[in-house]
């Protein structure tokens, strides 16, 4: 039997955050900590959270981007929290995300020395063209997670289109797939639950119920959602729609509900975070609605399967990847009208999408405890290759450079920390220093290479 490890896991979204790669992290630090060895999560600062679990989390310093975002930025160069972990003797660190988590997984790996691993769960890209309006900054921000990822000792992808996605921003190491789970059982919630759910929404146990979880935020599809449904709406077919989640472009898209005539078609139901509860949601449909292109993996739709409830999806996204047409899941094109021909075919033939939906179940269920079972064995080849010297990291010599130094500075941040009671004075110098020095690495790489 393999050894238990001690795992680092980072990430820049943890509950009370809820997305699709939180999930994950959280299920991989459940898991590791109850079955396989010792899991640690790191994460930035969130107000409010209570981090009430079997594993220890570490927060560190944040900034209030939710707007923006979806999530709080961390910010990664925060000393104390380094220097408290230098001895935690991880045997392997595991970022989930490439920004502010990686970047802190870097400086984590010079104090501690264990194998980097990176799972590129989300097409990152595209939120960076979401915030940053302007080319050439978007442009070296890409490179810039570009080469974050490339200095990991091992790249995982969570899909096939994630991988290609990431091979598309410029990622020219290797990589492998790492599929992600589900933390429900197999099957369908009582019918009491879900007949009790549909009548205090005031749904009719034979209205056609379509749904939808996730963030809300109009690059998650909701364009083509509403296009769709007033399309539906205007042919004279009666259905409901259930929205459950929330995001900054919540209130936007009621707007943008209500001027379509959608208003009493719709239910908005608000973040869902008990499980339980949220598998009666997904018991309760008839078809989940999810057109997105923007998600790698769509684990939201894999939990809609774990449930018997079918997916009308995008041909050829990421999320439709592993279904097959009319078998386990409606495939359409990315084309409103189209999409809106399907769910008026779906709203008069239920029967057919409970069979679709059982087919789902059966064809592509992957549970959270054999996802991450696959992962932990995955990282004691991970440390066999790493103490071999065989890793794609691709770091170069200016990259070092620039991590050596950031390293001295937090360093040096911790000292000046220990014998100083100004605090907050020291921390807006500190912040300056750290900017300067990145400042002064990117001059000398531009020289570096002008010469």
């Amino acid at each position: 039997m393999n050894e238990k490890l001690n795992i680092c896991l980072l990430n820049d979204s943890f509950p009370p955050l809820i997305d699709g790669v939180a999930t994950a992290v959280k299920n991989y630090a459940t898991i590791i900590q109850r079955e396989l060895g010792n899991a640690t999560v790191v994460t930035p600062a969130y107000p409010g959270a209570e981090d009430n679990y079997d594993f220890p989390v570490v927060r560190y310093s944040s900034l209030a981007t939710e707007k923006q975002l979806g999530y709080r930025a961390g910010y990664p160069f925060s000393a104390s929290k380094l220097e408290a972990m230098k001895n935690s003797m991880f045997d392997v660190i595991h970022s989930h995300c490439p920004f502010a988590s990686t970047v802190f997984a870097r400086n984590l790996k010079e104090k501690n020395g264990a194998p980097l691993i990176m799972t590129y769960h989300t097409k990152f890209n595209e939120d960076i063209r979401r915030v940053i309006d302007n080319p050439l900054l978007e442009k070296q921000i890409t490179k810039f997670v570009v080469q974050n990822i490339s200095v990991c000792d091992e790249v995982w992808t969570v899909s096939r289109g994630a991988g290609e996605n990431l091979r598309s921003i410029g990622y020219e190491g290797n990589y492998i797939i790492m599929p992600n789970g589900v933390d429900f059982p197999k099957g369908r919630a009582s019918a009491e639950d879900t007949a009790e759910l549909r009548a205090a929404y005031g749904i009719e146990p034979d209205m056609p119920l379509f749904l939808f979880v996730g963030r809300l935020f109009w690059y998650k599809g909701f364009k083509v959602i509403l296009e769709s449904l007033k399309y539906l709406n205007e042919s004279g077919t009666d259905f409901r729609m259930m929205i459950v989640g929330d995001g900054g472009d919540a209130e936007d898209i009621k707007a943008e509900a209500e001027k379509l005539g959608l208003t009493d078609k719709l239910r908005f139901a608000g973040a869902i975070n008990d499980r339980n509860e949220l598998r009666v949601y997904y018991t309760a449909a008839d078809l989940f609605f999810f057109p997105s292109v923007y998600d790698t993996n769509g684990i939201v739709v894999r939990e809609a399967a774990a449930c018997g409830l079918p997916s009308l999806l995008i041909k050829g996204s990421c999320a439709a990847e592993d279904f097959t047409n009319y078998q386990n899941a409606i495939l359409t094109d990315n084309d409103p009208f189209a999409i809106s021909k399907e769910l008026i075919h779906a709203a008069s033939h239920l029967d057919s999408l409970k069979v679709m939906g059982e087919h789902a179940m059966n064809d592509v269920y992957l549970s959270w405890e054999d996802a991450v079972k696959n992962a932990f064995n995955r990282y004691y080849v991970v440390m066999q290759n790493y103490r071999q010297g065989i890793t794609q990291s691709r770091e170069t010599k200016t990259q070092e450079i620039l991590y050596s130094s950031i390293s001295s500075i937090t360093n040096s941040i911790q000292k000046v920390r220990s014998i100083t009671a100004s605090a907050k004075r020291k921390t807006i110098k500190t912040g300056k220093t750290i900017t300067q020095a990145i400042s002064s690495n990117i001059a000398k790489k531009d020289k570096d290479n002008k010469n």
